[in-house]
């Protein structure tokens, strides 16, 4: 529970951002300048992938624990430096050093809770991780909500952090930052983490206060090993039948972001603004994306080892299709009924929170085999988050170069590839063993006759 909060913090640092957007174009006169105004939501993005790139490093050498603090720390500092951020520049490292922090939480956390967790319940609790970033995005919005509703009271605003709005949204982060940091003190190490170091005598330790002696001594036996397969290189992802495990995760970490999910949780404000709602109600609108990515996602988490993954992605991405046709269409035709923009944007959310938001993740830690896993995951988050990056700095000048309804319109193109894929190429890992899916990729070696 208190790893997840690390979960909470990713999804609330970088959907915070949405409704303090008008204010900050407005602060720092960007109004004209689609590539900074880019910059002011794709700088956490591009801290996201430094810090995913970093975080293996991190975790093997300094611990798991030791790098979800360092995350903690960063979202602090990233929180107080964004509220007090004099000049644009200052704000942008301020973000940056955040996106640091949520790069390292997305590869440590989810690492940690599988380690410290028993078998029979690893799964639910690792889902749980995904939960908590679709609700850390729901607290960003209703926080965002409040702060708004709070400016347009016209209540006197002398302290510096009041001065702005954008200032207490963002600014805000530090008490979750600083409560996740105090109960990070009293979490355990990572048992599995002190065996790589060969410290067995901390690790029965930490172990003996989940278990009696039987359950300690079968945990340390399937620790060791697992360490004693895990010797596989980045190049074998690229090798043999494994190029095409490794060709599923990207492509299905890249496409799950250019289907636009960031620009609805970054730029949702401002596009509903464009479609004729108020500041206000743009900021209430938000809320309801919260609360169905919230809800879908627990759906999906729900329904996915009933339906199956292929499914589901079909199901899915034919939602989300269908719905960057109908945004794109309403804005194309200057028919943006307010109503018919939110429930357009209501299906896609709900859509992508279904399919490609967990989906991706959970295929990615099923395909691979066991030691190769770690280092997989890392280059496909990389991905990931590279893609998260471009979509969010290219959205302001694809709306300003094109407008909303060729940039919908184009971002539901490019989700016609996800069908013949998910048909003809995705295996289905409904019901099978981590051993049976990694015999598929598996090439059986020739016999030299000795």
């Amino acid at each position: 529970m208190i790893a997840s909060v690390g979960g909470f913090l990713f999804g609330f640092d970088t959907a915070v951002i949405s409704g303090a957007l008008s204010s900050l174009i407005s602060q720092f006169e960007l109004a004209h300048d689609p590539v900074l105004q880019g910059w002011l939501v794709s700088s956490v993005l591009m801290g996201s992938v430094l810090g995913a790139i970093i975080s293996g490093y991190i975790t093997d050498l300094y611990g798991r624990r030791w790098a979800i603090r360092l995350a903690a720390i960063l979202y602090m500092g990233s929180a107080l430096g964004s509220a007090f951020s004099p000049s644009l520049d200052f704000f942008l490292y301020a973000r940056l050093i955040g996106g640091i922090g949520v790069g390292i939480a997305a590869m440590a956390v989810p690492l940690y809770i599988s380690e410290v967790s028993p078998p029979k319940i690893r799964g639910g609790l690792v889902s749980f991780y995904q939960m908590a970033i679709a609700a850390g995005v729901l607290c960003a919005y209703f926080s965002n909500e409040f702060i708004g509703g709070f400016w347009e009271k016209g209540l006197p605003h002398e302290n510096v952090l009041l001065d702005k709005p954008w200032r207490l949204m963002l600014g805000v982060e530090i008490v979750p930052a600083l409560l996740f940091f105090l109960m990070l003190l009293f979490v355990p190490k990572s048992p599995r983490f002190v065996l790589m170091k060969k410290k067995n005598a901390e690790a029965f330790k930490i172990l003996s206060k989940f278990g009696n002696q039987s359950f300690v001594r079968e945990q340390v036996k399937e620790i060791k090993e697992g360490l004693s397969h895990e010797s596989g290189s980045l190049k074998e992802l690229f090798m043999g039948q494994l190029k095409k495990a490794t060709f599923i995760a990207l492509f299905m970490s890249i496409i799950s972001q250019f289907s636009g999910i960031d620009i609805i949780l970054h730029y949702g404000p401002l596009i509903l603004e464009a479609a004729g709602f108020s500041s206000i109600e743009s900021l209430n609108g938000q809320v309801i994306f919260g609360l169905i990515l919230v809800i879908f996602t627990a759906l999906a988490i729900w329904k996915v080892d009933r339906l199956g993954r292929k499914k589901i992605l079909l199901i899915g991405n034919f939602g989300i299709t269908v719905a960057l046709l109908a945004i794109g269409y309403l804005f194309m035709t200057n028919s943006t009924s307010q109503i018919f923009v939110l429930i357009a944007i209501s299906v896609f959310v709900a859509s992508f929170a279904f399919s490609l938001g967990p989906l991706p993740w959970i295929i990615m830690s099923e395909i691979f085999p066991t030691k190769l896993r770690g280092r997989a995951m890392a280059m496909a988050t990389v991905a990931l988050f590279g893609a998260n990056w471009l979509i969010a700095q290219i959205f302001p000048w694809l709306s300003t170069t094109f407008g909303e309804g060729m940039t919908f319109i184009g971002l539901a193109l490019l989700m016609l590839p996800t069908f013949p894929f998910v048909l003809w190429m995705l295996p289905e890992t409904k019901g099978k063993s981590l051993e049976e899916i990694e015999s598929t990729w598996t090439t059986p070696k020739k016999s030299t006759g000795r």
